[in-house]
């Protein structure tokens, strides 16, 4: 049994390998087409299935070995009761030794039975077991608490918007050195902050230590004169919004995407998509709100996909706005149209601008 564990183990291993890689390859399709490498992956991937099916003909010869012994074990006590019957002929009766010989064959299959039966309840449990290694990983890279009852903010924080960074540094890791060091920074109320840096200055770092994604930390950072570090990460994370540089867009109708708690209605969203530029394109629809996006939302372009995350964005009503870069993937005209739009309906909100053209952090205060 203790064979049949391992060999599951290692099983279980080297597939995750095949589903892995396959899940790359199909995501990466056309850039495997464009460089011509695709007999490359092939080969990796011929490599990775290999190694899975000779740890599966080692388990299924391991099963047939097994069966083997308790066959012969079962054929053993046959013979021996067969024998036992035939040296007793005088103290029992022809009915009672056939149904000794009888009983005795059945002894074959019920012990393979119990056998195979423990031997499978034991490998599969090694699913339960990956499950746990994966949980217990590394502490360290656990998220705190979602919420902290006893630091809980009011519904209206933050009112204003104010964002103070106090001799803040933080890092990806602790063994890595720090990529913003000694930070010190405040914004005002309604402020519009444009942030601009050569590649690797600390931009993108300081959405995620807004949002506490990266937690190896040192000073604070107060948002409307309150810790975000004694907060819940929920508490904090939906009263902000940020919009990624690639755009995320679920499996499901443009509704769910747009309210994925469906607290809001159908005249609120159509006026956000006005808004957005997005009402015409979702009025041709067929099944309008109800549009099914793919996997990814590759049925609509990425500029359509930008303008839905802004959408998403309006709803929110946060009074903090970042943008990481969202325009860099968009054309110029669609990158005006998302200017106009944060002009209009972020007025009174703190918006932080990470880009890389000048003309999309002309508008910023600072």
């Amino acid at each position: 049994m203790n064979f049949s564990r391992q060999i599951k183990r290692l099983e279980s291993a080297s597939a995750s390998k095949i589903y892995a890689f396959y899940g790359e390859s199909l995501n990466g399709i056309s850039t495997i087409r464009a460089f011509k490498v695709q007999e490359r992956f092939l080969e990796t991937m011929r490599k990775h299935v290999n190694t899975n099916l000779r740890i599966y003909n080692s388990e299924f010869l391991s099963a047939r070995w097994l069966s083997l012994r308790l066959e012969f074990t079962g054929s053993l006590v046959v013979v021996i009761t067969s024998i036992l019957t035939v040296l007793n002929k005088n103290n029992m009766s022809s009915g009672q030794a056939g149904l000794s010989i009888s009983y005795a064959l059945s002894i074959t299959q019920i012990l393979m039975w119990m056998v195979r039966t423990f031997s499978d309840f034991e490998a599969n449990i090694i699913s339960v077991e990956r499950i746990k290694e994966y949980c217990n990983f590394d502490d360290s890279l656990k998220e705190l608490d979602w919420e902290i009852y006893d630091t809980k903010p009011e519904i209206e924080w933050p009112q204003n918007g104010n964002i103070q960074f106090i001799d803040y540094s933080v890092k990806y890791r602790k063994d890595l050195d720090f990529v913003l060091k000694d930070f010190n920074l405040t914004i005002n109320a309604a402020d519009k902050i444009g942030i601009v840096g050569r590649t690797g200055a600390g931009k993108s770092s300081l959405a995620l230590a807004l949002f506490r994604i990266l937690e190896d930390c040192q000073g604070k950072i107060l948002i409307d004169d309150i810790d975000i570090k004694s907060l819940g990460l929920h508490d904090l994370r939906t009263k902000l919004t940020i919009i990624p540089q690639d755009p995320v867009l679920f499996s499901g109708s443009l509704k769910m995407n747009l309210d994925p708690f469906n607290r809001l209605n159908d005249i609120e969203l159509w006026q956000v998509l006005e808004k957005t530029y997005l009402k015409d394109l979702v009025m041709s629809f067929k099944d309008g709100l109800m549009f099914e996006c793919s996997e990814g939302a590759d049925n609509l372009s990425v500029g359509q996909r930008q303008l839905l995350c802004l959408a998403r964005a309006l709803l929110r009503k946060t009074k903090i706005l970042i943008l990481d870069e969202a325009t860099a993937a968009i054309d110029h005209n669609t990158d005006d149209l998302i200017q106009k739009t944060i002009r209009e309906s972020f007025t009174h909100c703190t918006v932080l601008t990470i880009a890389h053209r000048l003309n999309t952090i002309l508008d910023s205060t600072k």
